[in-house]
């Protein structure tokens, strides 16, 4: 998208809508359907924040996060388009600038789980964990099945 598209991708932290994010992921996703306001506002207070939004009313229409500790290791997060806007580049617009956000750190790795939306970000560089790999996970109180997918 140029300059003169109708949506913008900020990574300004003050201009994320909590509570449109919130309706967003706990109404349009498998994997925190019904997460609590409490709970996903400490997610985006403790992540590096970014949204997608409308250049004429400031509306947020995408969102995604990444946690990171700034230097070998992030985990992008809570991806989410309005349901009623996708398929206009806007996944693109908002991954493409996360990806120019995080890139100047020099992260050796950056994972994210997904179960539907392989290609979008195989555009951006990402592919399948080599099966070699062995993750672990430890489940903590907080955690139920889907979330604990995302």
């Amino acid at each position: 998208m140029n300059d003169d598209s109708t949506y913008e991708f900020s990574t300004d932290p003050d201009r994320i809508d909590a509570a449109r994010v919130h309706e967003l992921v706990s109404q349009h996703t498998y994997w925190a359907k019904d997460r609590p306001r409490e709970v996903m506002d400490a997610a985006i207070a403790g992540s590096r924040p970014y949204g997608v939004f409308r250049r004429d009313t400031g509306e947020q229409v995408a969102f995604a996060r990444v946690v990171t500790d700034g230097a070998t290791f992030a985990w992008l997060a809570d991806v989410i388009v309005d349901p009623g806007l996708r398929g206009q580049g806007i996944g693109k617009l908002l991954v493409g600038g996360v990806v120019q956000d995080i890139e100047p750190l020099g992260l050796r790795r950056t994972l994210l789980a997904t179960a539907d939306a392989h290609g979008l970000y195989e555009q951006f560089g990402w592919a399948p964990i080599d099966e070699g790999y062995k993750w672990m996970e430890r489940r903590g109180r907080g955690a139920d099945a889907k979330e604990a997918e995302a």
